[in-house]
């Protein structure tokens, strides 16, 4: 495999970056560039004419995909190839499945270990849907809380909130995340005990925030005299730890080609938005992502969404140098998205070694932050128009809002003033404002992109999730580096478990000098205040 470097398009790309195109040029940014800088399909609209780019940049960031070989790698990875591995180094060794989890609508993949994958997950979706069909009938439980953490809550939470609109009546849903004890206890004293759902998720069923929190929910049932194994359910790995059937009503399976951040259309995702949605506006969330998993296997690159969304992310990361990426969705439904991309981006392309273990010698994944507008735009807008550091947005919006409530006030909608207050900022960040004074001035030339889609509804948010994993995908390969594990949560979980034993043994008075001093020298300043 080759490093990155040692792509042609590499060399070409970098010498482009010595004459970068100018946002700030009246002459250059118009309406005929807008038209013509963007990726249109029957879903989604891509507007980059606000990036620094020019045709010939584009043309040389499409060969550095071509170069990458992107789409044998994208085709392989739905295959049920190994691709999660570092060569020569021990590694997960793993398929990277999450695509089979929504393989269910025609057009199925034929790799035989996709195959396989997608029976599996056929079942579990069968298995749930008959599941919630009897609870629906007996109405037991209104009230679900999912307790896991990381993969396990992030991304079923982002879409879980953008589809409360969605709801079924009479369903709630809390999640249980943080070890912070208050975390647990603040839901418990929501939630009515007898008509509640407990998840608990984990795929190895040892993690330990999840295991401390399963039990603090376990022991305020106890305490109203609810037998806590008539209202569990696991969400697991065969043969966990919570693979066990006297502890719970039923258990869903999950497996090891399902990383965590991409295990939101597994039954991890699948059991909070069919207990909300109900099971057939789940399935059009798989449906949608199910139609973006297709896309991206489009090899004509300038139709292929999340492919040209990561190559703008390549060009403003690696080579214009931009540590950060903002994710301003212009919707209020999509609080959480930028929380589980986080994850999503980080955890995946936050790395230094490439694929065969060699230290990379060039910027891989940004840092991934953002908020909603346009709340934000009263937030941190004033550092992105004016503060020493450009941060590349991507805005993401939609052309309808989701309940239509809406009124004209002094001319225009709410959603008509949410868009333009989201154009006004792309066009602002891209041409500046030249003042006299400077405080006033914009300096402007800062780059920025538009997802824009017709309404935030089951299918959308399933196909949004989607592009979002793909591009991720997409710019491991070409970077030549492992988006599918992450060793680099392994050492605070060890350091942390040393911690964990001190507090046990200050407990029971038996620390020992060496028992990890700076610990104890932590361990002192909980003392006393005053």
């Amino acid at each position: 495999m080759e490093s990155f470097n040692q792509l042609k398009a590499v060399s070409q790309l970098k010498k482009l970056t010595e004459n970068t195109f100018d946002l700030t040029d009246s002459n250059s940014f118009n309406s005929k560039r807008v038209e013509e800088m963007c990726v249109i399909n029957e879903h989604f609209k891509l507007l980059f004419a606000t990036e620094k780019l020019t045709q010939e940049v584009i043309d040389q960031l499409i060969e550095l995909s071509h170069e990458a070989d992107v789409f044998t790698k994208m085709k392989a990875m739905q295959n049920g190839d190994v691709l999660n591995f570092i060569e020569g180094f021990e590694s997960e060794d793993r398929s990277v499945l999450h695509t089979a989890m929504r393989d269910f609508f025609g057009d199925e993949n034929t790799g035989e270990k996709a195959k396989e994958a997608t029976q599996m997950a056929k079942q579990e979706n069968e298995k749930l849907k008959n599941f919630l069909a009897q609870n629906d009938k007996n109405e037991k439980f209104t009230d679900l809380v999912v307790v896991g953490i990381g993969g396990s809550e992030l991304g079923a939470k982002a879409l879980t909130v953008a589809m409360q609109h969605y709801n079924k009546p009479n369903r709630r849903l809390f999640f249980v995340s943080n070890v912070d004890p208050d975390n647990a206890a603040a839901v418990a004293q929501q939630v009515d005990l007898s008509k509640t759902l407990v998840a608990t998720i984990s795929k190895s069923g040892g993690t330990l925030e999840t295991l401390t929190n399963e039990e603090l929910m376990r022991q305020h049932f106890i305490k109203e005299g609810i037998d806590p194994k008539d209202h569990f359910i696991a969400v697991t790995g065969k043969g966990s730890p919570l693979d066990d059937e006297k502890r719970y009503i039923e258990r869903f399976y999950i497996w090891d080609f399902i990383g965590g951040r991409y295990s939101v259309t597994s039954m991890v995702g699948a059991i909070p938005l069919a207990f909300c949605l109900g099971h057939d506006q789940f399935e059009e969330i798989l449906r949608g992502a199910h139609y973006m998993d297709k896309h991206a296997m489009n090899t004509e690159a300038r139709d292929n969404l999340p492919l040209m969304s990561a190559l703008i992310g390549i060009w403003n990361r690696t080579f214009l140098h931009h540590h950060t990426v903002a994710i301003i969705p212009y919707s209020q439904a999509l609080g959480r998205f930028a929380a589980h991309l986080q994850q999503l981006d980080m955890e995946s392309n936050g790395k230094q070694i490439d694929k065969m273990g060699r230290h990379v010698d060039f910027d891989t994944g940004p840092i991934i932050w953002g908020e909603p507008g346009t709340n934000s735009q009263h937030s941190f807008f004033q550092m992105l128009h004016q503060g020493t550091t450009p941060v590349p947005i991507e805005f993401i919006s939609f052309s309808e809002s989701q309940y239509g409530d809406d009124c004209d006030v002094q001319g225009t909608f709410s959603h008509e003033k949410l868009l333009s207050n989201m154009f006004a900022q792309s066009m602002a960040l891209a041409n500046g404002h030249k003042s006299d004074n400077p405080n006033k001035n914009f300096p402007g030339n800062r780059p920025s992109r538009i997802l824009l889609a017709k309404k935030l509804d089951p299918f959308t948010v399933g196909a949004l999730l989607a592009y979002y994993e793909h591009k991720v995908a997409f710019q491991g390969f070409i970077w030549n580096i492992n988006s599918f594990d992450q060793e680099g949560v392994q050492l605070g979980k060890v350091l942390a478990n040393q911690m964990i034993d001190l507090f046990s043994k200050k407990r029971a008075k038996s620390l020992k000098p060496d028992d990890l001093p700076v610990g104890q020298s932590y361990l002192n300043h909980l003392g006393s205040f005053s």
